[in-house]
């Protein structure tokens, strides 16, 4: 949801007008009522179409009273449309030329610019994609960032028209493709403002840069092919500025990097072009929230420079004694549009969530919206899916930042064999922390494939087991093929076996199949 989000907030920079597109069958979702307030808050003109009349299930004249009781927009200015058919399309060519207004800019002024997109190409570098506020910009002069101060030669503009079109200069009020020789598009700020190079101008009013919400380990499968993933993760980084990198490490996984995302989607987009491009074939733990600290112990407080401290790794988790306070970040679930009949399922779902209501309209006879605010950690694996679920598919939400709000966390750690393993520890709600550690030592006890030796599969809560799982080793029978009544030579062989079964549940090295450390960690 907040991939969507971004990409149109960017879009929404450098627009003056929209053209607000509802399905004429399904009606008015979610995300079309956070893209509308997003189009209100920048107060941009707003040309509402339905599209798909020509379909047997469509009813156009139920989405205008739904359009006029969620957004007070007027039904006789609803324009229907076909796209498939080629109705009233010329109609809606018309209403923008006639309701969005010109971009107010001023040519005559300095030069400056907003960067609301932009990507690599391995040929010319970073490519912006700005928008120009005032004055004129032509190839060969000097243009400089706001936020970098970093200076460039201008070698390239084109005007996507949707192919590259080559132009020798851009003036205010276009949209237009920078090519500059950025090296990489760390320099290539979203929001930024670019100018003349020695020229003062004032910084453009942009959209808040949104920061990573949703963390995750990614390692390779094999440590080998570290720098293959190295390289595929840099070569993504370059196209997508909003996945942030920090080199991490695990005592079972080696050498990796932990990775911040804005939300799941876009964490499955990422590593599934990791696949799909570049052949790589990644361990990917578990994805979670960042949580916020606060400390009690004078010389933790001392040694950081510091109280508060940020965490999104379990393995991290400092010691309840030396903290004074926990806090998680919530999330505003800004609509679920849902029919009244699954009204009821729902609101167990997000009660079941920690959820709290906030408030519930009906937008008509059939469907109702409802407003949560729910704790992030609680929504970024599967909410989606059992909401699409339980709904019969015909729910949707969209969700927003809501900063952070006290709570009481713990760290859950999986035992095998007595032996902490880094990678399956997650930080629980203390009201959860029994009943997922019931299902997760359920769930690896029915992963893990049965080895030569007994698996003792423990869920702990500091010194205290909450729940707890035995895979049963492969028994091999000694003794077969002894016969008669040598039972001293007999003896001797079963005491061998069970001394050797003990060492090995002791220093064995139990494999553990790369899948269960995502899958293990699903609700």
């Amino acid at each position: 949801m907040r991939l969507v989000s971004l990409i149109v907030s960017r879009s929404l920079a450098a627009c003056d007008g929209v053209v607000m597109l509802v399905d004429a069958c399904h009606g008015v979702q979610a995300q079309t009522v956070a893209n509308y307030q997003l189009a209100k808050m920048r107060n941009l003109a707003i040309i509402p179409v339905l599209n798909k009349i020509d379909i047997k299930h469509a009813n156009p004249d139920r989405v205008r009273k739904d359009l006029h009781s969620l957004f007070g927009i007027d039904p006789n200015t609803v324009l229907k449309v076909s796209a498939k058919m080629g109705v009233n399309i010329t109609t809606v060519l018309d209403s923008v030329i006639e309701k969005i207004p010109p971009p107010l800019v001023d040519r005559s002024s300095p030069f400056r610019a907003l960067i609301f997109d932009s990507w690599f190409d391995k040929y010319r570098g970073a490519l912006n994609l700005i928008y120009i506020l005032n004055g004129t910009l032509k190839v060969g002069q000097e243009i400089q960032s706001m936020a970098t101060k970093k200076s460039y030669s201008v070698k390239g503009i084109t005007i996507l028209c949707p192919n590259e079109s080559q132009v020798e200069s851009i003036s205010a009020g276009q949209v237009g493709l920078l090519a500059c020789n950025m090296r990489n598009s760390k320099e290539s700020i979203i929001g930024d403002t670019i100018h003349r190079k020695n020229e003062n101008v004032i910084p453009a009013v942009s959209f808040k840069r949104q920061q990573p919400m949703v963390y995750a380990g990614v390692y390779p499968a094999d440590q080998s092919k570290h720098l293959a993933l190295r390289s595929a993760i840099e070569k993504l980084v370059l196209n997508d500025s909003a996945v942030t990198v920090k080199v991490d490490s695990s005592p079972a996984l080696g050498q990796g990097w932990r990775l911040g995302f804005l939300g799941l989607l876009h964490m499955e987009v990422f590593c599934q072009r990791l696949e799909q491009e570049y052949g790589a074939d990644p361990v990917i733990t578990a994805p979670s929230v960042t949580y916020r600290i606060v400390f009690k112990n004078p010389k933790i407080i001392k040694q950081m420079g510091k109280d508060t401290l940020e965490l999104s790794n379990a393995a991290l988790f400092p010691e309840p004694f030396n903290v004074k306070e926990y806090y998680e970040p919530l999330v505003k679930v800004g609509t679920i549009i849902t029919p009244t009949e699954y009204m009821g399922q729902i609101i167990s779902l997000c009660v079941d969530r920690r959820g709290i209501q906030e408030s519930s309209i009906n937008i008509d006879d059939e469907r109702i919206l409802m407003k949560y605010i729910l704790p992030l950690s609680e929504i970024i694996l599967d909410f989606n899916d059992h909401l699409k679920s339980i709904s019969s598919g015909y729910a949707s939400f969209n969700y927003e930042d809501y900063g952070y709000h006290l709570t009481n966390i713990v760290r859950l750690d999986i035992h095998l064999n007595g032996r902490p393993v880094e990678e399956l520890c997650r930080i629980v709600h203390v009201s959860k922390a029994s009943t997922i550690a019931r299902e997760m030592v359920t769930k690896l006890q029915e992963l893990i494939p049965r080895q030569m030796v007994q698996i003792a599969i423990q869920a702990c809560v500091g010194g205290k087991v909450l729940a707890r799982e035995t895979i049963k080793a492969y028994r091999k029978d000694v003794t077969a093929k002894l016969y008669g009544g040598d039972v001293t030579r007999r003896m001797k062989l079963l005491k061998q076996q069970a001394e050797g079964k003990k060492k090995m549940r002791m220093f064995a090295n139990i494999r553990v199949p790369h899948e269960t450390f995502i899958n293990v960690l699903k609700r």
